[in-house]
């Protein structure tokens, strides 16, 4: 195919590059440039020969283009697809089965856009990355990667391994977009070679190819490249998709866009597009790049859509996949909700149903806790108790007299939350309280008592109106004992209570 821009404000470069003999960070850096150079650049197109290892660093060596500019291409393809010989070749730079051909185009009446389609759909479980080496994929869920592929698609790892695979890509998000990757070799410890980096902690699943997913995908971004009024298109479609309609033409999901417009392109071995301002590497995806010279032409015309009749028997293994899939995600959310439950029910083994704070056992164990290092770190104690609360409730009622204590297991939450690291709050029985005070010598915690006194004496209540608390506040000692320290403070509080109530008392 030929192209000629008929405007003479469009402009056009190639550049090639020699991968063999270049540093990728050299020519990532003259492609930035050259769009430095060029203000005119709108789009940056990339033919790449089958790279020897990951595309990682040439992706990110791209982040600086400015950010209107867009960004695409793919890797070129033999007719046999698990060939790893290709080439590419220019006028500048001749035939060469180890370069990447880079074209600017641009210009003021120059409009480009750009989509990716997937249609492929995540199968069965979760699995977390938990080991990788740049785009050596070693380990998942702390399994041989390759055991997954072996263990629920009984994929051998043999000479055949990648054409195995090529329908069934990891599916998982990065940079902000969904993207499929699929490994192009496996090794005999279990690891998985990738395209491209896939981070250790990533969270991947296995995808399958969904035909109704793939045709309503196309349907949605065919009417969004016809509203762009395209007058040319260049289509980069994963080999793998070919191989995927095994009973159709291998152009059968892209003769819609075909049918828009004068369109070029090839089946690859890895697609790129820039998205959410990042250029990824994609495989088993279709990237569809749009331009058109000048402003738009009257109304969009309808595109044409896949036959319906192509999807009225959809394959078994489909129908298969998304039975698995369905049952998966159930899984998933029974055991989302059983670890709910668990958490809840550890949670009620710890914490007061009424105010919410530590329950006693749970308190007087985080007080032993403290006393096992009270030599190298101090601890005070605070224990309170309501002033005159049998009156309330006798005088209020029971209702009124949970409403004091929920009011004051609030403050003490209020002053738990300002040193979260310092504070735990318990309820020691009934209207009575107990604060452990890590890291706090006598005098703060009883400025930290005072406060909390003052606090209290000024909340009104809709029945009982204002109340009181009294405070008793000790520091720990090296050789106290539970029983000695609580003795302690309970002596001080006894003092509180003793010598009128509404008061701080330090022993």
């Amino acid at each position: 195919m030929c192209t000629v821009f008929e405007l003479p404000a469009t402009k056009l470069r190639v550049y090639q590059y020699d991968l063999s003999n270049e540093k990728t960070e050299k020519i990532t850096a003259a492609i930035v440039e050259e769009t430095k150079k060029h203000p005119w650049v709108k789009a940056v197109e990339m033919f790449f020969t089958i790279p020897e290892g990951s595309t990682t660093r040439f992706c990110d060596g791209l982040k600086d283009i400015a950010p209107e500019v867009q960004i695409f291409g793919g890797v070129a393809c033999s007719d046999d697809i698990t060939s790893g010989v290709s080439c590419v070749f220019s006028k500048e730079g001749g035939f060469s089965g180890t370069s990447i051909i880079v074209v600017f185009y641009g210009g003021e009446d120059l409009h480009v856009d750009s989509i990716n389609v997937t249609g492929w759909k995540p199968l069965g479980r979760k699995f977390h990355v938990t080991k990788s080496s740049g785009s050596i994929l070693q380990e998942l869920d702390g399994i041989p990667a390759y055991d997954v592929y072996q263990k629920y698609l009984n994929i051998r790892n043999d000479e055949n391994f990648f054409y195995n695979t090529l329908e069934f890509p990891l599916f998982y998000e990065h940079n902000d977009t969904t993207i499929l990757r699929t490994p192009v070799a496996s090794s005999a410890d279990g690891s998985l070679t990738m395209t491209s980096d896939i981070d250790t902690g990533s969270i991947v699943r296995i995808s399958y190819g969904d035909p109704k997913t793939i045709v309503e995908s196309i349907r949605n971004d065919s009417r969004k490249i016809a509203a762009f009024q395209p007058d040319l298109l260049h289509i980069f479609s994963c080999a793998a998709r070919r191989t995927f309609w095994t009973d159709k033409e291998p152009t059968y999901e892209i003769q819609p866009f075909k049918e828009m417009a004068p369109s070029c392109g090839f089946f690859s071995h890895g697609e790129f597009l820039r998205t959410c301002g990042r250029l990824n590497q994609h495989n088993v995806t279709l990237v569809i790049a749009a331009m058109r010279e000048g402003e738009k032409k009257g109304a969009a015309a309808v595109p044409a859509q896949p036959e319906e009749a192509a999807l009225s028997k959809v394959p078994l293994v489909s129908r298969l996949a998304t039975f698995i899939s369905m049952t998966s995600l159930e899984l998933e959310e029974t055991n989302r909700r059983l670890e709910d439950a668990n958490h809840r029910l550890k949670t009620a083994a710890v914490i007061d149903g009424l105010t919410g704070l530590y329950n006693r056992k749970e308190i007087q164990s985080q007080i032993e806790q403290a006393l096992l290092s009270v030599e190298r770190e101090k601890f005070s104690l605070v224990m309170l108790d309501i002033d005159n609360f049998k009156q309330v409730n006798d005088t209020y009622g029971h209702q009124e007299g949970d409403a004091v204590i929920i009011a004051l297991a609030g403050i003490l939450r209020g002053r738990q939350a300002g040193y979260m690291q310092n504070i735990s709050s318990g309820r020691w029985g009934g209207e009575e309280f107990m604060m452990l005070l890590q890291n706090t010598d006598l005098s703060s915690a009883a400025y930290i008592a005072e406060l909390i006194r003052q606090c209290f004496a000024n909340t009104d209540f809709p029945a009982a109106r204002a109340q009181t608390v009294s405070l008793g506040v000790t520091q720990a000692k090296e050789g106290d004992t539970l029983d000695k320290v609580c003795t302690r403070v309970d002596t001080a509080l006894y003092k509180a209570k003793k010598e009128g109530k509404n008061r701080v008392v330090v022993v």
